[in-house]
Order: C-alpha cells, then sequence, then structure tokens
C-alpha cells in the first residue's frame, strides 16, 4: 500500500498503474480502521495486481477534494487512471469485490 503524500503523487500513481484502490480516511475514523485490513486482504488474496493507495484527508486535503472525497471512509477503484466506482462510508466487502472482479479479468485475465 502506497502512501499518498500530495496530488501530483496521486496523479502519478494513477497513470503509473492500470489499476488503483484508493482508500481515503483520517486518524479518528473507527470504522476506517476496522475496514482498512479487511481491504488490503481482499486484495492481497483475490486481486493482487490492484495497486492500493492510502490518502489521509486531513494531511493531503486537496487530494480529498480534487476528487470530491467529503466523508471517510470513501474507496475509489481506477482503472486506466479513470474512476470506475465509488463506495462511501457503508462499505460492503462482497459488493467491493464483485465490482473488481469485472475489470480485473479484463485486464489482467484472472
Amino acid at each position: 500500500m502506497q502512501n499518498i503524500g500530495s496530488l501530483t503523487d496521486f496523479e502519478l500513481l494513477l497513470k503509473s498503474h492500470d489499476m488503483v484502490l484508493a482508500y481515503f480516511s483520517h486518524d479518528r475514523c473507527s470504522v476506517c480502521k476496522v475496514l482498512l485490513p479487511k481491504v488490503k486482504a481482499l486484495l492481497a488474496s483475490d486481486f493482487p495486481k490492484v495497486k492500493m493507495a492510502y490518502c489521509d484527508i486531513e494531511q493531503v486535503p486537496e487530494t480529498a477534494a480534487q476528487n470530491s472525497v467529503f466523508t471517510a471512509p470513501s474507496i475509489l477503484v481506477f482503472v486506466q487512471g479513470k474512476e470506475y466506482m465509488r463506495f462511501s462510508r457503508n462499505v460492503g466487502l462482497d459488493p467491493l469485490a464483485q465490482t473488481i472482479a469485472r475489470p480485473y479479468g479484463m485486464l489482467f485475465g484472472n
């Protein structure tokens, strides 16, 4: 998982990877702390070629604002640099996995 330190870092990440899952959160979000390891485990086991990025919306507010993220947790899935799907607040792992599976299969053949 890559920590995002600036909007430029985020834009470079999107350009250099075919599929990116961006996890927007902050330190005071208890739901975020419980969900993050589950999302990491999902990617590691089922979608290892998806690059995961973590963005603290309080430390890098311009990246959150540029992506219209106003709540935590928010998960944005990007495919070839374009936003494909967005989940905010109530995030289920099954719908997230289903969302990732189709473009993942098309890009990586799995």
